[in-house]
């Protein structure tokens, strides 16, 4: 009985034993349940290679001469309405005389119009054909992410323009005479958005060269503007009711402002820009014929002026409303600039000049920061002219360092009615500037801004 009994509890100790040595061998084969599978690598983006509409495709001959103006017409249409990115060429060794032209958008896709050759208007007043407006060249209507760019020029002809006797002092004693006086701007965008100009040469416009109006988005870099220092009216840039503009690396030399701000616009970085001999980076002209002006957030920096009337000029006609504020200028060398700071708020082109009004566009939030450099003196280096009855607040003063270019004798400084801090002293020292507010300034619906 004990023998038996041991024999057979050997017997069942070593089944089990095996038994469990073939389960745990079993259970190491098992698979363990499947995991989630992996993500889909993701599909690389497809880049649509633009289409390229080479003006010359489409009947622009390019030798200077032929109206090459229907071949770029159609190219402009057909790459506005392509469903691709798409490219209008102005090849480089041509020449393509245009008449009066407006590229209409808005477009199904992004347009580049790339200038490599030579754009050039009709020769004067004489040749304009009968029946198109003489105040617009090249127009860009409606354009939602377009880019103007390239290497080549833009030829505005506009030395018989500037002779017109309606210009100013063209008339005998340096007088101006009636007649016709429209002027074509050589390039205007209108109500347009997100619009890049680039690298793009502009020579002899008969009247501004840029114009943007009533635009959003507006980026601007490395155009090279040309015109005689005596050319009538020819701006650089001028914005008027546009806002989010950046205009950076640009050398501008002409007849009138390098850049000039207009009613409605804000939000403007301008950044080194070579300008001159010029009437140098303005805002305004404002409030003219009573009108209402408000302009703000307006940053010039890091520039050079020389060999200008101004330098950094803000200038409103008496009888406006509305304000200006919040304007820097930061590291501005000037050069031989006959009125570096000026603030003129009886601006006036009007012959005989223009009545006492009390009404005026309020000047405020205005600083001066390392504007350094020569000043003509025949003028003084800052003219603070402020509105009688609106005075300029809160025009503040850092390290601005003017001497006169030829010289020892420094002109006074002139202020009339403006207010504000100096928190270094100038040179030459404005001692003129009133400290602190004033006790009230009228409302005169500055509030309207």
């Amino acid at each position: 009985m004990g023998l038996y009994f041991y024999t057979y509890m050997l017997i069942f100790l070593s089944l089990y034993i095996h038994c469990s040595t073939v389960n745990s061998r079993s259970l190491d084969h098992i698979s363990l349940a499947p995991s989630l599978a992996p993500e889909p690598a993701p599909s690389p983006e497809i880049q649509l290679s633009p289409r390229v509409f080479d003006v010359r495709s489409f009947g622009s001959v390019g030798d200077g001469v032929t109206d090459d103006t229907e071949g770029f017409k159609m190219a402009w249409d057909s790459a506005c309405q392509s469903d691709k990115p798409s490219i209008l060429l102005v090849p480089k060794h041509y020449s393509f005389l245009i008449q009066s032209t407006i590229f209409t958008g808005s477009c199904g896709n992004s347009v580049v119009f790339q200038i490599e050759g030579t754009i050039m208007a009709p020769d004067g007043p004489s040749v304009w054909p009968k029946g198109m407006s003489k105040r617009q060249w090249l127009v860009f209507y409606r354009v939602n992410g377009m880019s103007l760019q390239g290497g080549g020029v833009i030829d505005g002809k506009g030395e018989k323009w500037w002779d017109l006797p309606c210009k100013p002092h063209k008339g005998p004693n340096g007088t101006t005479l009636p007649g016709p006086c429209d002027s074509p701007v050589t390039i205007r965008f209108f109500m347009s958005t997100n619009v890049s100009v680039k690298g793009i040469k502009v020579k002899n416009s008969p009247q501004f060269n840029f114009r943007f109006d009533g635009c959003n988005g507006v980026y601007i870099d490395s155009l090279n503007i040309k015109a005689p220092s005596l050319s009538p009216n020819t701006d650089g840039i001028h914005i008027e009711n546009t806002n989010d503009v950046t205009i950076h690396n640009s050398l501008i030399s002409n007849g009138d402002d390098c850049v000039s701000i207009g009613a409605g616009s804000y939000n403007v970085d301008i950044k080194n820009i070579t300008c001159g001999p010029s009437h140098g980076i303005s805002i305004g002209s404002l409030g003219m014929r009573n009108s209402r002006a408000c302009v703000s957030n307006i940053t010039v920096t890091d520039s050079v002026i020389r060999h200008s009337d101004n330098g950094v000029r803000i200038k409103t006609w008496q009888g406006g409303f509305g304000s200006v504020s919040k304007v820097k200028f930061y590291n501005i060398h000037m050069d031989n600039v006959r009125n570096p700071i000026m603030i003129d708020q009886y601006y006036c082109q009007t012959k005989g000049g223009c009545r006492n009004q009390t009404a005026a566009v309020h000047i405020s939030d205005i600083s001066y920061e390392k504007i350094r450099g020569t000043y003509d003196a025949r003028s003084p280096a800052m003219h603070l002219g402020c509105s009688n009855s609106v005075p300029c607040t809160n025009l503040t003063f850092y390290d601005v360092e003017l001497m006169p270019s030829q010289g020892q004798i420094m002109a006074t400084p002139f202020c009339w009615n403006a207010y504000g801090a100096l928190q270094t002293l100038t040179i030459p020292p404005i001692f003129c500037l009133l400290e602190g507010n004033p006790e009230s300034v009228p409302n005169m619906e500055i509030d309207q801004c």
